[in-house]
């Protein structure tokens, strides 16, 4: 019963929020809290509620002070550099602005953390797909797919984890799997590659003089937003924003101009620039993404830090602080916010059994004549699992019994363990991961959108992983 329970669950939050019946917080807060009571453990929903809290309350600081941190980095200008650098190699044309996404993405993905690479990779090519009239959830979706193949670097979390359930050593996971892995990036290349053609098609190109004018230009998003009406380009016409700019398919044309009130455009004498601290700027951004990866502090501390250091340096008035503050309170409410109402969906799918069972019935349709092959079973099982179940549930609940029924059948651990990977590039797009949220969130793309969008090309991206694996004897 806790196994239809568990699947039903799950369905209903994705039906409602990819039909847009519900918004995605209310849906992690109702449905799990009226499942819970179903399943006759409604007196526990306080405990499972205050526990899966507990678990994700550092990553909720973590993405607080992140998105400060970032969003006081945009205003001072950190990045204008980087987005004409990468403006002018675009040549605004659509396919290489996809493509660049994905290079971007994966380069910043080498820091370990997808809450940061998303925040990096929205805030340099938002501008680019909004002036373009580009589709947004082309961006998040591919964004999303690199970070997922990248994150299965030793530090990334997956492989650490795989590691530390079976006891083996992260390398030998790890160095093996690179040709697959090198593969899944040239599919994430090749897919972007043809999302970019086809937004090509339906946007056509901008000259680059008109991207670059002045009296247009968008540099930076802001991601709290001011409330300000965008500047729009001296002719007294808005930028033409097509149906794909507002977070719809990229198939979607749409003729309709969408008034984008959160949307900024900043340009090169905004008050906020700080030209004098650049350097400051990008040496502390330096050390903090190194912090990270050295793991020298835990991610909420080094943010917390860096968010107060970039305040202070930056904008020395209290006044000036609060009102920097306040510009980025509407991301971080809202992505805080939905870590927090995931904290309601993990603790109830966690507290009633639920996770358990569906992992356990999973296993267990497996034919014992699969037995040799449980290596592809894993990886196959590692997409709805890492889907449906957080990391840490999977890793260390499912994958220790995966390796065991190898065992028995003369399948290593370290095999296991490395098919157990092949899933990240889907996992990324799960709703039970808090750096979705500040991607859709930071992109303005609805989160049942970006799914409705994702899914099938993780899902492919994921098969190419395994496949290569299998193709080259790693898996």
């Amino acid at each position: 019963m806790l196994t239809i329970l568990g699947f039903a669950m799950i369905a209903t939050f994705l039906v409602l929020i990819m039909l847009k019946k519900m918004s995605p917080i209310a849906a992690l807060v109702l449905i799990p809290a009226l499942f819970c009571v179903f399943v006759g453990k409604g007196a526990h929903l306080g405990d499972y509620v205050i526990k899966g809290v507990g678990s994700l309350a550092p990553t909720a600081a973590m993405l607080m002070f992140a998105i400060i941190y970032f969003g006081v980095m945009i205003d001072v200008g950190l990045f204008d550099p980087i987005v004409r650098g990468i403006l002018r190699f675009c040549k605004a044309d659509p396919m290489r602005v996809v493509v660049g996404t994905a290079v971007l993405a994966a380069i910043v993905s080498l820091d370990g953390d997808g809450s940061t690479t998303f925040m990096i990779t929205v805030s340099a090519m938002y501008p680019l797909y909004k002036r373009l009239g580009m589709s947004l959830v082309v961006m998040t979706g591919v964004a999303a797919i690199a970070n997922g193949v990248m994150n299965t670097l030793p530090w990334g979390g997956p492989t650490a984890r795989a590691a530390t359930a079976l006891k083996v050593d992260a390398s030998d996971i790890f160095v093996p799997m690179i040709p697959a892995l090198a593969v899944g990036l040239v599919a994430v290349l090749v897919l972007s590659y043809v999302l970019g053609m086809r937004e090509r098609k339906r946007v056509g190109h901008l000259s680059l003089d008109k991207v670059l004018a002045p009296e247009a230009e968008t540099v930076l998003v802001g991601v709290g937003g001011s409330g300000q009406t965008p500047r729009t380009a001296g002719s007294g016409e808005s930028p033409r924003l097509s149906g794909g700019a507002t977070g719809t398919d990229a198939s979607e044309g749409g003729d309709g101009v969408q008034s984008d009130d959160d949307f900024q455009g900043l340009d090169s004498a905004r008050e906020t620039l700080r030209p004098k601290l650049y350097w400051f700027n990008a040496a502390l951004t330096v050390a903090l993404l190194t912090s990270m990866i050295m793991e020298w502090l835990p991610i909420p501390v080094l943010f917390l830090i860096g968010a107060a250091l970039a305040l202070s340096v930056n904008f020395p008035h209290i006044p000036a602080q609060k009102a920097r503050i306040a510009a980025h309170a509407d991301n971080v409410v809202n992505v805080s916010g939905m870590v927090f109402a995931a904290a309601v969906f993990t603790g109830v799918l966690n507290g009633t059994g639920m996770v358990k069972h569906m992992a356990d019935w999973l296993v267990g349709v497996v034919p014992d004549s699969m037995g040799s092959h449980m290596g592809l079973v894993t990886g196959v099982l590692s997409l709805p699992l890492t889907y449906f179940m957080s990391n840490d549930g999977f890793y260390f609940g499912v994958v220790p019994v995966l390796a065991e029924a190898g065992a028995a059948h003369g399948v290593s651990s370290l095999e296991i363990a490395r098919a157990s990977l092949a899933g990240q590039a889907l996992h990324m797009s799960s709703p039970l991961v808090p750096a979705v949220y500040v991607l859709v969130g930071m992109a303005k793309v609805e989160f049942g959108d970006h799914t409705r969008f994702t899914v099938k090309w993780a899902a492919l991206t994921c098969l190419v992983v395994l496949g290569s694996g299998i193709l080259f004897g790693i898996i």
